[in-house]
């Protein structure tokens, strides 16, 4: 189902009351509309195609326009909805720390769900995308038909904890201080965001210039209140068990920030399968589009066909090698 929205029509489901502005149209098709989180927070998305929804949610270094090439391919057969986080223009950006959190980015998304008349969508997250996916099958499972979290795990390590907590404060107060062209010249080309520059230069130009676009108070809001704040997955680790959700994990080879905890989840959730893309960095889903879509189109294919099922549990992890058990000493 596809709502077309009136000017500030009520829902009244997930986290409180969403509002939406009128619907209007871009040159290349796309709906553009507002939706209000319960806070009050108007967010920017855009609708295109038509068919199964997919809700793409982007990386701390994007935004909505970061899934163009997943739009292309999948809005022939699927509505596609995009959306800008809170702090990302031309979503609204709320100035209180407290405005911003893991918690309210699950509520965000449930907001556009409703915004967009969709009861459930295939939901595709990379990097703080991807933990808010994670988040929002724990959370309202019953809005998600399938999970791709991808590049996900940055700072859930219990040894990189700190560390990454501790850098993540640095980089909010380099955006405040320096602004956000001068971070995104050290930013794009950090060491998972390299392999992007080298594979794809034109996709890294675009993601660099984009990057150093953003709302120098947004950017350093959002590492502070959901980027450092957010819980380890590790944490997480009984309540992922329960999972029954279809989830496709895709982490880059030498994405180390997300291969330890990849393949935690996929160890950890009974419904997880996990591809390791070749030479890949941190931002998949630009490097080498094709590859990440015929990944993504073929789990939400499965999906749909009724054929992604649990892991068998005669493979769970920690029992025997081999299958058969060694003679008692």
């Amino acid at each position: 189902m596809v709502y077309r929205a009136r000017r500030w029509r009520s829902f009244h489901q997930g986290f409180g009351e969403v509002r939406c502005d009128r619907d209007r149209r871009s040159a290349a098709g796309e709906t553009l509309s507002r939706a209000r989180s319960s806070d009050g927070v108007a967010l920017h998305y855009e609708v295109t195609g038509s068919g199964s929804p997919i809700l793409f949610m982007h990386e701390f270094a994007g935004d909505h326009r970061s899934w163009a090439p997943q739009v292309r391919r999948f809005a022939g057969a699927h509505q596609c909805i995009t959306y800008a986080a809170r702090g990302y223009p031309p979503s609204e950006v709320p100035r209180d720390l407290s405005s911003y959190s893991q918690a309210r980015a699950v509520e965000d998304a449930v907001a556009v769900l409703d915004a967009a008349g969709v009861d459930a969508a295939h939901v595709v997250g990379l990097s703080m995308g991807g933990f808010a996916t994670l988040h929002l099958v724990l959370r309202r499972s019953d809005r998600v038909r399938s999970a791709v979290v991808a590049g996900v795990g940055y700072g859930s390590q219990p040894e990189k904890r700190e560390q990454f907590r501790a850098e993540s404060f640095a980089i909010a107060d380099a955006f405040e201080s320096k602004g956000s062209a001068k971070v995104a010249e050290t930013y794009a080309v950090g060491p998972a965001r390299v392999q992007l520059q080298n594979r794809n230069p034109e996709a890294w130009r675009e993601f660099a210039a984009a990057l150093a676009q953003h709302d120098p108070n947004g950017a350093a809001l959002t590492m502070r209140g959901v980027q450092a704040e957010r819980p380890s997955l590790f944490d997480l680790q009984s309540d992922l068990r329960r999972i029954t959700t279809p989830v496709l994990i895709v982490a880059g080879d030498e994405d180390e920030g997300s291969l330890e905890p990849s393949l935690m989840l996929k160890r950890t959730i009974p419904t997880a399968g996990l591809v390791v893309l070749a030479r890949t960095g941190h931002t998949a889903n630009l490097e080498d589009p094709d590859e990440f879509n015929a990944v993504v189109g073929h789990f939400i294919s499965s999906v749909e066909a009724g054929d992604w099922h649990p892991r068998d549990p005669r493979a769970a992890p920690g029992g025997s090698i081999t299958g058969m058990r060694a003679a008692k000493a």
